[in-house]
C-alpha cells in the first residue's frame, strides 16, 4: 500500500478521486492517519447531494464519525489503479534485489523508480508523470 504522504503528494499533484467501491482512503488530520478505510456497497458509500459528496459510514453508532466531505478523504490508490493511470507511459514492473522497480518511457524518455513495495514504486512513477505535466 502507498504511504499516505504519497498518496497527499499525488492528490498535490493533481491526481483525483472518483470513489469506487473497494477504494481505499484515510481521513487525514483527525487523529486517524493510521486508519485505512475501505469504500463498500454496504457499510461505507459516497452519497450525492446537491452541495456535496461525502462519504458516509453506515452503522458505526459506536463512534462519533457519521460522514465526511470526499476532499477531507485521502485516496490510496491499488497497484492495478496505479498502473491504469501511468496509461501508455508504463512499460515495465520488474522484482529486483531489494523490492520493484516501475519503468515508463514518455516522450522517448525512460524513467525507472524503485521501492521495496510496488503500489509505492508505481506511485513514485505517477508522482514523477504528474509533476513532469505540470
Amino acid at each position: 500500500m502507498i504511504t499516505l504522504a504519497l498518496a497527499q503528494q499525488l492528490r498535490d499533484a493533481g491526481l483525483t478521486w472518483s470513489p469506487t467501491s473497494g477504494d481505499r482512503f484515510v481521513v487525514a488530520g483527525r487523529d486517524m492517519d493510521s486508519d485505512v478505510f475501505v469504500l463498500s456497497d454496504m457499510t461505507i458509500e459516497v452519497h450525492e447531494f446537491p452541495q456535496a459528496r461525502v462519504i458516509g459510514f453506515n452503522g458505526t453508532v459506536e463512534w462519533a464519525l457519521d460522514s465526511v466531505d470526499v476532499r477531507d478523504a485521502v485516496w490510496l490508490p491499488r497497484e492495478t489503479q496505479l498502473r491504469d493511470l501511468l496509461g501508455g507511459t508504463f512499460r515495465t514492473l520488474e522484482r529486483t534485489a531489494t523490492g520493484w522497480r516501475v519503468r515508463t518511457e514518455t516522450a522517448g524518455t525512460v524513467g525507472t523508480t524503485e521501492d521495496p513495495d510496488a503500489e509505492q514504486a508505481y506511485g513514485i512513477a505517477l508522482l514523477q508523470l504528474l509533476n513532469s505535466l505540470r
